[in-house]
C-alpha cells in the first residue's frame, strides 16, 4: 500500500533507502557553549533514524558567527571540528540513515540583536522592530560567507556527512537576496533574479570546489511569501496580490537553481515571517496546503530531485504525492517530533499506531519562541530521549488512575509500559475528556486522531477500563497509588440572567446540548472562545466575541503560526471583536454589556456562549489522600494545555515505583 514511500533514490550519487526525509527543525536551546550540538541533539536525531527515517536533514547551521551576532547560540564553523558531529554522523549511519546539514549566512532581517544593526540583502527595515533599517551587506562580507560555505562542507565531507542543504526559506538572509521586495541592490547580487540567486550560486560552486563535485546540494525555499501588505498574511482561500516571490517566480528559479549546480530542492508552500503560519502551517491547514496543485509545476519544470514538506504526516497522502510523480521525496517535521518511529510504523503497516502530530505548535515553535528547548506537546519524550526514558518498574504495583481524559490516558499508557497493572475510570460513558468536545470543529480534526490514538492504546495495553463510574472513596480497594486526573469545568460567571435558556457554555455548544440562535454572543477571547466564534461564523452564524482585556487570547502561549492564523481569520469570516468590554447582565434576547469608557449598552444576540476559562475538579485528592497516596496530573491541577496534561502525567506516571 506504501511502497512508493520505501522506494529508494539517489540525490547526485547518494543512494537513500526510502523516500521520507526529516524536515530540518532549529535544535534551540541544545546547542553547547562554543556552538557544538549537544549529547541531547545526538540522541534526538538517533531516534529518528532508528525510527526508520532515510535521511535526515538537521536545523541550521550558521557559517559565521562574527558578521551577524545573535542574542542566541546556533551552531557555527569552530564546532564542527569537534567530535559531537562527527558522533552525530556515526549515530545517524549506524540505523542506515543518511544526514545532510543546513547551512546559513544568517537570519538579516529577521533577528534582532540589542545594540546591533542587522543586516539583509539591502537597507529595508528590520522585521522585529521596523523603525531599525538593516545594513546591506557589503560584497566583501559576501564573499566571505560564500567561502565559510566551501569551509564548512570541507569539513562535513571529512567527517563522513553526507551532504549539506543551503537554507533559503521563509525570509531568512538568502531568502532577502532572492526577493526582490527585500533585494533592491544594484551591484552584481541585485537586479534580475538570476542576479538575485548569485550568491546561492557561488555558495554551491564553493562547495563542490571544495568537497567534490559528489558532494549533495539541496537549496531550501517556499513557492509563495504569502505577503498582501508588508504586514500580513494571507488567509487559505483569499485571493490577494503577491507582493513577495510568486509561484511563477518559483518555477523559473527551480530552473535557474538547477542549472547553477543544484542536486535537489526542498520546497514548501512558502511563507516569511510576515506570513508565519504559511511556514509552519497550524492545525487550522489542511494537510499539503497550498501544494496540492502547485508542486507538481516545479517537478516537471526541472530533472533534479525535488522534495516536498507541509505537514505530510498523513500516510495516504503522502504516498499518493509520489504516485502522483510531484515530487520525489516527502519531508516530514513536527509528524516525527510526535511519532519517531512514522516510518517503521507506516512500512509494517501499523498506520493506526502512529501517535498524530495535532499542529498545535505549542511544544515546537511555542517552546522554543519562549526561550526553551525544542519538544513536542503529544510525545514528552521529544529532545529528552534519554533524560525521560521510560524505567521498566522494579516492583509491579496497582495503580488507579480517576478520569479519561488525555492527562489520564497518557497516565494509564506509561504506567502499563513500564510493567504495573492500572485500572482507569472515567465518569463518562467514553474515554476523551475536553479532547471529545475539542475535536468537533472540522479544523481541529487532527485532536479527533489523537483522541483515537489513545483509545487505540488503552486497547493494546489491555488496559482494564470502566466507564460510567462516578468513583467514590469505598470504591477504592486494594491499591498502592492513586493518579487523580479528573479534569476541569466550565466557570460560570455571578451574573445576573447568566443561567437562562440561551445561554451555554462553549463545552455544551460543541456537543451541541444547546440549540444555537442565528446572533451569537461568545463571551471571553482566549483560545477556546476565538475557536467557538470561528466555528460558528463557519456555520453562517452572525458571532460577535467579547473580551474584557484589551487583545485576544492574551494568555496563550505564544505559539504564534496558530494564533496569527485565528487572529487573521476571525475577519475574514465576519466575526465582529469587542475588546476592553465586560458582560453585565442577560436579558431576554439580548445583553448589558460595558466598554472601558463605563457606559452600558445592549446587544442583541439569541445565544450567549460562555468562553471565561475552566476551573479544577479535584475534590476526591482529600479523601482519597487518607489512605492513598495522590498525584494529581492535567486539569484537576490547574487548567492548561495539552501539553501541560501530557507532560504531567508521563512525568507522574514514570515516577512511580
Amino acid at each position: 500500500m506504501f511502497d512508493k514511500l520505501f522506494q529508494p533514490i539517489r540525490i547526485n550519487k547518494l543512494e537513500i533507502k526510502n523516500r521520507i526525509a526529516m524536515a530540518p527543525m532549529f535544535q534551540a536551546g541544545l546547542t553547547e557553549p562554543g556552538g557544538a550540538y549537544s549529547q541531547r541533539v545526538i540522541d534526538y536525531f538517533e531516534e529518528r533514524a532508528r525510527g526508520g527515517t532515510g535521511l535526515i536533514i538537521t536545523g541550521i547551521n550558521k557559517i559565521d558567527d562574527e558578521i551577524e551576532k545573535l542574542a542566541f547560540l546556533v551552531p557555527y564553523p569552530s564546532a564542527f571540528t569537534k567530535p559531537n558531529f562527527r558522533e552525530l554522523v556515526e549515530a545517524i549511519h549506524a540505523h542506515g540513515a543518511k544526514v545532510f546539514f543546513q547551512l546559513t549566512p544568517g537570519f538579516g532581517r529577521n533577528t534582532l540583536t540589542p545594540g546591533v544593526q542587522p543586516i539583509s540583502a539591502s537597507a529595508v527595515p528590520s522585521y522585529f522592530d521596523p523603525s531599525i533599517t538593516c545594513r546591506e551587506l557589503m560584497v566583501e562580507e559576501i564573499e566571505r560567507f560564500v567561502k565559510g560555505f566551501g569551509d564548512v562542507a570541507e569539513i562535513l565531507s571529512a567527517i563522513g556527512a553526507d551532504g549539506a542543504e543551503i537554507h533559503g526559506h521563509e525570509g531568512y538572509l538568502l531568502d532577502q537576496f532572492a526577493t526582490a521586495l527585500w533585494n533592491r541592490r544594484s551591484d552584481k547580487y541585485g537586479g534580475s533574479l538570476k542576479d538575485r540567486l548569485r550568491f546561492p550560486f557561488e555558495i554551491v560552486t564553493e562547495i563542490k570546489k571544495r568537497a567534490g563535485k559528489d558532494f549533495p546540494v539541496t537549496y531550501r525555499y517556499g513557492l509563495k511569501h504569502y505577503l498582501k501588505s508588508f504586514d500580513h498574511g494571507a488567509v487559505p482561500g483569499e485571493q490577494f496580490k503577491e507582493l513577495g516571490r510568486d509561484l511563477e517566480e518559483s518555477i523559473e528559479m527551480a530552473k535557474l537553481l538547477e542549472e547553477g549546480g543544484y542536486d535537489g530542492l526542498h520546497i514548501d508552500a512558502g511563507g516569511s515571517y510576515n506570513s508565519y503560519y504559511w511556514a509552519h502551517p497550524p492545525m487550522y491547514m489542511e494537510h499539503g496546503v497550498g501544494l496540492d496543485s502547485t508542486i507538481q509545476r516545479i517537478k516537471e519544470a526541472v530533472k533534479i530531485p525535488v522534495m516536498v514538506c507541509s505537514r505530510f504526516d498523513n500516510p495516504a497522502l503522502a504516498e499518493s504525492v509520489l504516485r502522483k510523480k510531484n515530487a520525489d521525496m516527502i519531508v516530514i517535521g513536527r509528524g516525527l517530533l510526535a511519532d519517531p518511529y512514522w516510518p517503521q510504523k507506516v512500512s509494517e503497516g501499523r498506520v493506526e499506531e502512529i501517535r498524530p502530530c495535532i499542529g498545535c505548535d505549542t511544544g515546537c515553535q511555542g517552546r522554543m519562541n519562549a526561550g526553551g528547548v525544542l519538544a513536542c506537546a503529544v510525545n514528552a519524550q521529544t529532545c529528552r530521549e534519554r533524560l525521560w526514558e521510560l524505567r521498566p518498574v522494579r516492583k509491579a504495583k496497582s495503580v488507579a488512575v480517576i478520569g479519561g481524559g488525555v492527562a489520564g490516558m497518557e497516565a494509564a499508557r506509561v504506567l502499563t509500559t513500564r510493567g504495573h497493572k492500572v485500572t482507569l475510570y472515567e465518569k463518562n460513558e467514553e474515554l476523551g475528556g475536553h479532547l471529545i468536545e475539542a475535536s468537533v470543529p472540522e479544523f481541529k480534526k487532527d485532536l479527533r486522531r489523537l483522541l483515537a490514538w489513545y483509545r487505540d492504546q488503552m486497547k493494546r495495553l489491555d488496559i482494564a477500563v470502566h466507564t460510567g463510574v462516578d468513583v467514590t472513596p469505598d470504591l477504592i480497594k486494594r491499591t498502592d497509588a492513586v493518579i487523580l486526573a479528573t479534569g476541569s469545568v466550565p466557570i460560570i460567571p455571578d451574573l445576573p440572567g447568566i443561567h437562562g435558556p440561551q445561554v451555554i457554555t462553549a463545552t455544551e455548544a460543541f456537543l451541541r446540548k444547546g440549540k444555537a440562535g442565528q446572533k451569537v454572543l461568545v463571551v471571553g477571547g482566549g483560545l477556546i472562545g476565538c475557536e467557538a466564534a470561528l466555528w460558528f461564523a463557519q456555520a453562517n452564524k452572525k458571532v460577535t466575541i467579547l473580551e474584557k482585556l484589551p487583545k485576544l487570547m492574551p494568555f496563550e502561549i505564544d505559539h504564534h503560526a496558530n494564533k496569527e492564523m485565528v487572529v487573521d481569520m476571525l475577519p475574514y469570516h465576519k466575526v465582529v471583536q469587542r475588546t476592553n468590554t465586560a458582560l453585565v447582565e442577560v436579558l431576554n434576547g439580548s445583553v448589558k454589556i460595558v466598554g472601558e469608557d463605563l457606559k452600558v449598552s445592549v446587544l442583541e444576540c439569541d445565544t450567549v456562549v460562555l468562553a471565561v476559562g475552566l476551573k479544577p475538579v479535584n475534590s476526591l485528592e482529600v479523601k482519597l489522600s487518607k489512605k492513598y497516596r495522590v498525584s494529581k496530573v492535567g486539569d484537576c491541577q490547574q487548567p492548561r494545555l495539552i501539553l501541560n496534561a501530557v507532560w504531567d502525567a508521563y512525568r507522574i506516571a514514570n515516577g512511580v515505583d
